[in-house]
């Protein structure tokens, strides 16, 4: 078992890549199979077993940023075809298009796409992942990890966009309301998250009760 660094240490390494992240879910191969299926996305999703007691809304959203409006329907037609649950369907809004479906192990998916028209064939290519965590205090856990090491992209409000340009995998922060708002869910929820992230800087837990892990696991 690995042994987790004090969220308050200043001893960590600092943390500039996020390779992928682990699922806890209650049928690992199963779900593996759904991740391949729906979105192909190897192993950058892994997935292990576990039976954590949780409910509700787990605080976190995984997004899949596309590169235009078919491949959100591509995506989103394959993944209710293996067994999502549509939270919201493919509609166009003021900034693009996206959808909104949760997996069968319980993890919330967006796809999106900031382009409002097709260039091209439909696909399945994803141009970025990007784990949503919800925080309950916004400025604090943006805090916490800039001083591990990460810049800041973007933030205004309640939301703040991580620089990991070397990273398969993007970070975000968005209050906890208002990503569950987002999702289409209430925001109340208990017990484990279900997800650890991978990253180059060891093993800790954020403020907001994220558990991180070495790139290696």
């Amino acid at each position: 078992m690995n042994s987790v660094v004090d969220m308050n240490s200043t001893d960590s390494i600092t943390l500039t890549s996020i390779a992928s992240i682990t699922l806890e879910v209650a049928d690992p191969e199963a779900a593996a199979r759904f991740y391949a299926d729906a979105f192909g996305l190897g192993t950058l999703v892994r997935t292990r077993a576990a039976d954590a007691p949780t409910s509700g809304f787990r605080g976190f959203t995984v997004s899949l940023i596309v590169s235009q409006p078919s491949t959100v329907s591509a995506l989103f037609d394959s993944a209710v075809a293996a067994g999502a649950t549509v939270l919201k369907p493919v509609e166009k809004s003021l900034w693009g298009v996206g959808c909104v479906v949760q997996a069968p192990d319980g993890a919330i998916w967006k796809v999106a796409t900031s382009a409002k028209k097709d260039t091209g064939p439909a696909t399945r290519e994803i141009d970025r992942i990007v784990v949503l965590l919800g925080a309950e205090d916004v400025s604090a856990s943006k805090r916490f990890y800039v001083d591990r090491g990460l810049a800041v992209d973007k933030s205004f409000g309640s939301y703040v966009d991580f620089a990991t340009p070397s990273s398969p995998v993007g970070l975000g922060l968005y209050k906890h309301r208002a990503l569950a708002k987002d999702a289409g869910v209430a925001p109340e929820g208990t017990g484990s998250h279900r997800i650890q992230i991978n990253g180059n800087a060891g093993s800790f837990i954020d403020p907001d009760g994220f558990a991180w892990g070495p790139a290696s696991e």
